[in-house]
Formats: C-alpha cells, structure tokens, sequence
C-alpha cells in the first residue's frame, strides 16, 4: 500500500534563465535564493523569454513585501536586472548596496530628458533588462506611468511583462510584448495579458486602471 505525506506540498514551479539574458550571482547564490523563494510557498510559472535586452514590468505594485519577493525570485534566477535611481543617492553612503543591487545613476533634469538618457544607456548596452514596476507608487496610482513604454519603444527593444499573484503565491511570466507607437492601443493590449493573472497584496492600493480591470470579470 502506497502511503501518502497528507504535510507534503505539490511541486512548485520555477523557471531555468535562458543563456542570452543578462546573468549575475553564482550557482549557489542562486540555488540559496530560488529556495527561500520556494520555501515561502510561492512559483515563477510561464516561459522565460530568451532576449539580450528588454524592459521588465512588474504589477501590481502594492505593498513593500512585493521587492521581497521579486528579489528573491530574480536572484534566484540570477538575472541582472537594471534599475535607474537618482545620481544623488549615490552620493550616500547608500552608493556600494546600489552598484551591487545594479542601480544606474541618472540626471532627472538633464537637457535632453531622464528617458532619453536611458534610451541611450540601452543602446550602448549589448544586453541589459531594465526592471520597472509602472504604478511607481506602491499607494494607489491613478494612472499607469508610461515612462516603461517610452524607453522600450524609443530603444526598440520588447516589454516583458510579469504579475505578483498573491492569492495563489505566484508570479506570472505573461510573455512579450513589441510596442507599436500607439501608446493607448498598445497599453489596453498589455491589459489584456494581466487579466486574470493577478491579485495584490493590498487590494485598496490596487491602481484604479487594474481596479477596471478586476471589475470585467
């Protein structure tokens, strides 16, 4: 007679970076982080797209908790993920945990505009991921922040797009998305891939254009 653990989990899923995304971390840095990620209950389910460079949305975006949980995912991938910050912190002594987190400092007032210079950070890259959630607040936002799309369309590279799933502990990969130009068409097609593929952690903060979309049903 087979006897069955009533206390054992069903296996949790977790992705294998593919070779072309931008890596960091060791194979034991990475096996350390994907398993306090697993420990907590949650998965990474979906495909992992195989790119040099892209921009990486994550939402909904509601609650401190969230970085928890994808940095402990994204180091236990060990993708190198690139986020911009003020030049000023790392006049701090803040400046050491921001080049290992891989923080880029970027003028907000330049001439020529925070996203241009981001653009032309991209294009001199031969592989980068820039990481971005677009409410920017983890309060509730009224609106998305279309600076993610500008730097991915004015870079010509895709958008990846991922959710935090908190009623089920996952965090999607929802695939590729290859902005046109047509920022309203295009943003209600990104919609579409999170519908029904997310819930946050603090509902009430839930961004009023994700609220719409929880409403469709």
């Amino acid at each position: 007679m087979k006897i069955t653990n009533p206390f054992a989990r069903s296996a949790r899923q977790f992705p294998q970076l593919p070779d072309q995304v931008p890596q960091r971390g060791t194979a034991s840095s990475r096996a350390l982080f994907k398993n306090i990620f697993l420990a907590q209950g949650w998965q990474m389910v979906g495909e992992f797209p195989n790119l040099t460079k892209a921009v990486a949305i994550i939402s909904p975006h509601t609650s401190n908790i969230d970085a928890w949980h994808g940095f402990t995912a994204l180091l236990g991938l060990g993708i190198q993920i690139t986020i911009f910050g003020k030049h000023t912190l790392f006049e701090t002594p803040l400046k050491p945990l921001l080049n290992w987190i891989g923080v880029i400092p970027v003028v907000r007032h330049s001439p020529q505009g925070h996203t241009q210079d981001i653009i032309e950070i991209v294009r001199k890259k031969e592989k980068i991921w820039i990481g971005m959630a677009p409410e920017g607040t983890r309060k509730q936002a009224e609106n998305i922040r279309s600076g993610f799309y500008h730097i991915a369309y004015g870079a010509n590279i895709p958008i990846v797009m991922f959710s935090f799933d908190y009623a089920h502990k996952t965090i999607h990969i929802l695939g590729v998305f290859h902005p046109t130009g047509d920022y309203a068409q295009d943003l209600d097609a990104i919609y579409t891939q999170y519908h029904g593929k997310f819930s946050a952690k603090n509902p009430h903060w839930l961004a009023k254009p994700l609220q719409k979309l929880l409403k469709k049903g």
